[in-house]
């Protein structure tokens, strides 16, 4: 193969690799980590097959685009170049969906306090704002069963994930998919700042003005429109700007 033709591969290697580890960063940087716990993957662009993942041990604001580790759907390591390995949990949780899901890019998924509080409560997420609204109708449920280690509930998890890109692990946290790293990390944005949000109002103790769903149904149509208006192919210029927050406050994310 020329070096015209590996040039474009090469540098949506390095692209794929940098916007990952940008999502780890920022979601360290958001606090919606926990301490080396959770995970975010992301399909590598060589081989659909093999899925980028965090090294195992590795706080996320440690993940860098080269130490990032690669492995294959059957758990099979293909690359680990800090010999970190990997969690078995994360792979149990996103190896099923990658396998499952051939549109879904990128999983997402914390164990923020506030998604964690949310997946406690029987209603779970409401349509409460804007930010929620987004979520109204399209949201997937799944109950706990223990630490994601068991390979059988692979099957339970995209059963009930269905063609959801949002799911919430009860008693557990939050998840989400994306066409591309940075529709995940906003979506999970998003979600987080709907569960705080939720959070809020019920502390209030104040009587709760909810929308009706026609206007939450209405409201979800809208931002899909938005998804469907601005296609993965073209610019994003929301993400483009969380990569320029990184470039100025933690530039090593690249390396």
């Amino acid at each position: 193969m020329n070096m015209a033709t590996d040039a474009p591969q090469t540098a949506e290697k390095r692209a794929a690799r940098r916007d990952l580890a940008a999502a780890y960063r920022l979601i360290a940087h958001f606090g919606l980590d926990d301490s080396i716990y959770t995970h975010i993957s992301a399909r590598a662009e060589a081989n659909k097959e093999h899925f980028l993942i965090n090294p195992y041990g590795y706080r996320f604001e440690e993940v860098t685009a080269a130490n990032l580790v690669t492995i294959d759907l059957d758990g099979h390591v293909i690359d680990d170049p800090d010999s970190a390995g990997y969690n078995k949990a994360g792979f149990t949780i996103h190896s099923a969906i990658h396998e499952a899901r051939p549109d879904v890019h990128c999983v997402l998924h914390t164990h923020s306090v506030a998604g964690v509080a949310i997946s406690c409560l029987e209603e779970g997420l409401l349509p409460l704002n804007q930010w929620a609204m987004e979520f109204h109708g399209r949201t997937a449920y799944h109950d706990y069963e223990g630490i994601a280690l068991d390979l059988a509930e692979r099957e339970r998890l995209v059963a009930d994930l269905g063609d959801k890109s949002v799911m919430v692990l009860r008693n557990h946290g939050m998840l989400v998919c994306g066409r591309t790293v940075g529709e995940a990390f906003k979506r999970m944005h998003n979600l987080e700042r709907s569960c705080q949000a939720q959070l809020a109002v019920m502390a209030s103790g104040m009587k709760v003005r909810r929308p009706d769903d026609a206007l939450a149904e209405h409201t979800a149509q809208q931002y899909e429109k938005w998804d469907a208006d601005h296609d993965i192919g073209d610019r994003d210029p929301e993400w483009e700007a969380y990569l320029r927050l990184l470039a100025r406050i933690q530039p090593d994310f690249e390396g």
